[in-house]
């Protein structure tokens, strides 16, 4: 079990949390593409938040630490999520999924939108959890690397199988076994976030992009091309496009990938590395084709004719956010209820066709067909199979790795 770390961030980790506050994941819309980012003094208090503050681990050497569940008798569960990251009726006051849900258990949620950025919430957690304390929170929704932070460091409950019964059945197999949580036995996906190529036919003006292979070598697309700030997202698709697995590289490998950006920033091959910004250059045709995030493309296309994706043979990165239970939760069996609810096909539907992220529940398209059936044959909201496939994963980083490959992409980035 992880213990927990007194010691500061490195300089790199810095700079590459401070890049996600300003335009990366961090800084992701959820649904309007107007997320506010974490900028200015809540970034620097949420560095501070994953630097050392002397407060002893609790539960870091065994797994997670329950406390007496008080479901039967208080029927209420506690969900913190990130902003504009759920259905919402026409007023905006209501939201329909949770109401159902209600409707049928007589149990109320209480929601709140109070995750801006990973590193920020984190800062507001730590100190209970390190300390052995309830957060107050019974569903917390984090992305994987924080999520496998918090499994290892044994802040989060393991989840009773039997609670779950259409989360086990039906969540998606590319979801099934990340190698931070093998089994899903500590956490369920809430969405899935697909790393694909944009690119806007105008600007391309009749050239062919098929690959990453194409996006840095051809000189037609000359200071064209844009590449994530989000170290996994770039370094994980130059991987796949140089014929390794993202989910069991080594260091000579992350090396050479990064030689290879490396060579085409140093040509002009690459206009610019962007967090979220990106969406702006593709529209406006300064970026022919970049990597991007699906959710992302998805409203791009709703709203411009000439933009447009494309999954490379090679395949595409996905990451995911994920439910997670933390110690001391007061009401465990509700929000277990809660997590299984959103594994049935009708809710995750309702879900699926209001914030068209990639849905990891098996089953819905015949669910979403009925609400929207365009959002239910568009491969960036349901993967078929043959997309699936191509789905890989970035691999867990230990706390050497990730100071030595963030200091390399910074550099490489300019950051």
């Amino acid at each position: 079990m992880e213990q927990y770390e007194p010691d500061r961030l490195s300089p790199a980790q810095v700079a590459a949390m401070r890049r996600s506050f300003q335009g990366g994941r961090a800084a992701m819309t959820r649904r309007s593409l107007l997320r506010a980012s974490a900028g200015g003094a809540l970034a620097v208090g949420g560095l501070g938040a994953l630097t050392g503050c002397g407060i002893p681990a609790a539960g870091n050497t065994k797994g997670g630490v329950s406390a007496e569940d008080h479901s039967a008798k208080e029927k209420i569960v506690n969900f913190s999520n990130w902003t504009e990251y759920i259905d919402v009726d026409e007023s905006e006051k209501h939201h329909p999924t949770l109401d159902q849900f209600k409707r049928r258990t007589g149990i109320t949620v209480k929601y709140t939108e109070d995750i801006n950025d990973n590193v920020e919430f984190f800062g507001k957690i730590k100190p209970q959890l390190a300390a052995g304390q309830d957060t107050g929170r019974d569903i917390i929704v984090l992305t994987d690397w924080l999520a496998a932070r918090l499994i290892r460091l044994g802040w989060v409950q393991k989840l009773d199988p039997a609670n779950l019964p259409h989360a086990y059945t039906n969540l998606s197999a590319q979801f099934r076994n990340p190698d931070w949580d093998p089994g899903r036995a500590y956490s369920y996906v809430w969405q899935g976030i697909s790393t694909v190529i944009a690119y806007n036919k105008k600007a391309l003006d009749g050239v062919e992009v098929k690959s990453v292979s194409d996006l840095l070598d051809n000189p037609k697309l000359k200071g064209k091309v844009g590449f994530l700030s989000e170290m996994r997202d770039s370094i994980g698709m130059t991987l796949l496009d140089m014929g390794k697995d993202p989910a069991n590289f080594t260091a000579d490998d992350y090396d050479a990938a990064v030689a290879r950006i490396q060579k085409a920033v140093d040509k002009g091959q690459i206009r610019r590395f962007t967090g979220n910004d990106y969406t702006s250059d593709l529209t406006s045709g300064d970026f022919a084709a970049c990597i991007a995030w699906a959710g992302d493309v998805v409203q791009l296309k709703a709203d411009s004719p000439d933009i447009d994706f494309l999954i490379p043979d090679s395949g595409y990165m996905t990451s995911t956010d994920n439910f997670l239970i933390p110690n001391k939760a007061r009401h465990k069996t509700n929000a277990e209820r809660l997590i299984d609810y959103y594994y049935e096909p009708k809710p995750a539907a309702e879900l699926a066709a209001y914030i068209n992220y990639v849905t990891p529940v098996d089953g819905v398209k015949a669910e979403l067909a009925k609400i929207d059936p365009d959002a239910a044959n568009n491969p960036l909201i349901i993967p078929d199979k043959a997309m699936a496939a191509k789905s890989h994963a970035f691999r867990s980083l230990s706390s050497k790795e990730e100071t030595e490959f963030e200091q390399k992409f910074a550099k490489l980035t300019g950051a």
